[in-house]
C-alpha cells in the first residue's frame, strides 16, 4: 500500500472466534468494496496483528501491547470530511455488515492519522 493521501483512517477490532468466517467473508467481499466506492476513499487494506520481535539499540526485544485489537483495516482518505459524509454514513450500514458482523465485534478502536512530511 503506497500511501498517496494525507490521511489514514484505522478501524481495528476483535471478533468472536465462532463468527470469524463470516467476519472475513463479509469484510473482503462486501464491506471493503462498498467503502472504497465512497468519494474520497482511495484504498483499503486489512491486517492481522502478528507477534513482534525486533532489534532496538542493538538489543533483541519482543514487544507485547496488551489489549490491541487483532484485526485492523486501514483506509487512505483524501480528507477527514470523508468520515462524516452522507456517502460514508450510507456505506458503513450497507450489506450484511451491520447485522451479521458488527454485533459480534468488540474492542473496537478507530484512529485518524494525518501524514507528516512526504
Amino acid at each position: 500500500m503506497a500511501l498517496t493521501t494525507p490521511y489514514l483512517f484505522s478501524a481495528a477490532m476483535d471478533v468472536a472466534p465462532e463468527h470469524a468466517p463470516i467476519f472475513h467473508e463479509v469484510y473482503d467481499t462486501e464491506h471493503v468494496p462498498i467503502i472504497t466506492k465512497v468519494p474520497g476513499v482511495v484504498s483499503a487494506a486489512r491486517f492481522e496483528v502478528q507477534p513482534l520481535t525486533m532489534i532496538i539499540g542493538g538489543e533483541r526485544r519482543t514487544i507485547v501491547v496488551e489489549g490491541t485489537p487483532r484485526f485492523h483495516a486501514l483506509y487512505e482518505l483524501e480528507s477527514p470530511e470523508v468520515l462524516v459524509s452522507e456517502a460514508w454514513a450510507k456505506a458503513v450500514d450497507q450489506g450484511r455488515w451491520p447485522t451479521a458482523v458488527r454485533p459480534h465485534t468488540s474492542n473496537r478502536k478507530h484512529h485518524l492519522f494525518r501524514r507528516l512530511g512526504r
